[in-house]
């Protein structure tokens, strides 16, 4: 590795029904990078016509989920009333905070003609102070990202800040995500502007500081360090992290939490069934019978 590697995570394939991601967070050697407690790699999954994603609905506690997509489209809806179609480059942050229900589903017009999807879905982990703030929801069509070109290397900043611009989507400590488009022999040093700083490798290829970093594995950068991105060919690569986290976190099914007593808590809830609903949805996801590391989005 070089200098300015700290640790190189591998995925592990799951399987989520009727689609198969690439899980990178959490990992032993590295649980979160930044506020990142959870990174997949959903696809590229084809659908006949006829076919899709059906994630029935299911809560969440003290994250936020970041859906952004390359192909395809997912129909999101919440327990807040949330109705909302995302498409390639658009974001959909929904903040969790003390407890939200969402179900995640092709939408009927795609699953009709089949499709194509592919994307990333990330959970934040939220900071003590807004962990158990009121959930909400926010969309941020493509257009309204800041995108702009360097070197070879086409940015799109979905959250945070980076490359002296921000996005508009609302984060809740110092945050680095950003989608990167390398043009043959494009290149970009990333610099320490983050305290924390992962390089997750769609697809193509990608060398960093010379040494190449294989396809679907994300390198932890060393905080401090300036790293140089190279791509010989073209690349699609996700740059994420910002200030670590202010404490321990616990992961447990689809909750996120600084105490496994409000992790308990939760289960209790969910079990109960008065975490809310998803208006038009009759199905939802039963608490598993044992604790097992976040299978739905």
């Amino acid at each position: 590795m070089p200098p300015s590697v700290k640790a190189i995570l591998k995925p592990t394939l799951r399987d989520i029904g009727s689609l198969e991601v690439r899980r990178v967070l959490p990992a032993l050697a590295a649980r979160l990078v930044g506020p990142f407690i959870f990174f997949d790699h959903m696809g590229p999954a084809n659908y006949a016509p006829g076919r899709g994603v059906d994630v029935r609905p299911h809560p969440h506690i003290g994250l936020a989920t970041v859906t952004y997509l390359f192909e395809g489209a997912m129909l999101h809806r919440d327990s807040l009333g949330s109705v909302q179609r995302i498409t390639p480059g658009d974001v959909n942050w929904m903040t969790a905070g003390r407890g939200i229900v969402h179900s995640e589903r092709t939408p009927d017009d795609e699953r009709r003609r089949g499709q194509t999807l592919h994307g990333i879905q990330t959970w934040v982990a939220l900071p003590l102070a807004h962990e158990a703030d009121e959930p909400s929801f926010e969309h941020h069509a493509a257009a309204s990202l800041p995108q702009f070109e360097r070197n070879g290397v086409a940015l799109t900043v979905i959250a945070g800040s980076a490359f002296g611009a921000r996005a508009p989507t609302r984060t809740f400590s110092p945050t680095l995500y950003v989608a990167a488009r390398f043009d043959p022999d494009g290149a970009l040093a990333l610099t320490p502007e983050h305290e924390e700083r992962g390089v997750y490798l769609v697809d193509g290829d990608l060398a960093i500081d010379g040494e190449p970093l294989d396809v679907h594995h994300m390198a932890v950068l060393v905080p401090g360090e300036t790293a140089t991105l190279a791509s010989r060919a073209g690349a699609t690569v996700m740059l994420l992290g910002g200030a670590r986290l202010d404490g321990e976190r616990f992961i447990e099914w689809n909750f996120v939490a600084s105490s496994r007593e409000k992790i308990a808590e939760a289960k209790a809830a969910w079990s109960a069934q008065t975490m809310g609903y998803v208006p038009g949805e009759t199905e939802w996801i039963p608490l598993p019978e044992r604790p097992a590391h976040a299978p739905k989005g």
